[in-house]
């Protein structure tokens, strides 16, 4: 069976702890491994060393898709992210669908928003493809202001677009997501799908449960997002799921100076 015991290795089996034992009597586990901040006991206890694992000959290299190293990736692209964008200054994230085309007005729109915030010394963030992401770059770029793009690895991956002159591709969402939010003092969301809906619920997520200090988010085109927000406060607030939004962080709007003025409401000028 397999949780049998063989007779023949006594220190496999398990120990009682009599109900009785105090901290200072001798460990009834045996002896304490540390393997870097974690401790093993008894049967937890490698046969081998880290340091010997390491040093070990490898007959496969499975190990370069494993969780450890894994980790270790995820680790250099936070470090990645952080050197590259630490000294950005001030910015604004802008979001919005990648299927916009050029001659759509919100195209437009999120090219005059691109340039009326690089007119204010402020970057322009987005993540770095097609459609409104290379409008609001485009604009930002064309007035000579900082135009960052955040790309994502997809199956389908888009290169990024030709308007970003600081521009990073991420593996993992969450690392690029902490970016944005990091590095961001405002929004503004232009219509989008799932990605956009993605980007706009997880900023309001973390401002009302106030893990950041202030991201005002304006939202570009009342026709496309006035019945979602209607629903969201009837509906999702009257169930007692949600607390009131505040009207100063959260507007929707058709005029992109107002969208400007919210976004850049959350920048403190020094």
């Amino acid at each position: 069976m397999a949780n049998e015991i063989d007779p023949d290795r006594v220190d496999e089996a398990p120990r009682e702890i009599p109900e009785n034992h105090e901290a200072g009597d001798d460990a009834p586990l045996g002896n304490t491994y540390h393997k870097g901040p974690v401790i093993l006991r008894g049967s937890m206890i490698p046969e081998q060393t880290t340091t010997g694992n390491l040093l070990a000959t490898e007959d496969s290299t499975d190990w370069l898709h494993m969780d450890p190293w894994r980790v270790m990736r995820i680790q250099a692209e936070f470090v990645d992210g952080f050197g590259a964008l630490a000294e950005l200054g001030p910015a604004v994230s802008i979001f919005g669908s990648a299927r916009t085309k050029r001659h759509d007005p919100m195209y437009r729109a999120a090219r005059q928003v691109g340039k009326m915030i690089a007119a204010n010394n402020v970057a322009v963030i987005t993540g770095g493809g097609p459609g409104i992401m290379e409008a609001a770059n485009r604009g930002a770029a064309v007035a000579g202001g900082t135009s960052v793009g955040l790309g994502i690895e997809l199956p389908h991956e888009q290169e990024l677009n030709a308007w970003v002159n600081l521009g990073m591709t991420f593996r993992y969402f969450f690392v690029r997501k902490t970016m944005f939010v990091k590095y961001s003092s405002g929004a503004i969301v232009f219509p989008g799908g799932f990605g956009t809906l993605d980007e706009l619920f997880e900023l309001l997520t973390l401002v009302q449960t106030h893990k950041v200090k202030r991201m005002p988010v304006a939202l570009m085109g009342s026709d496309y997002w006035q019945g979602l927000f209607d629903w969201v406060g009837s509906t999702v607030l009257d169930s007692g799921n949600i607390s009131p939004l505040d009207p100063a962080l959260v507007q929707i709007t058709d005029d992109v100076e107002e969208a400007v003025a919210v976004a850049l409401s959350g920048i403190v000028r020094r």
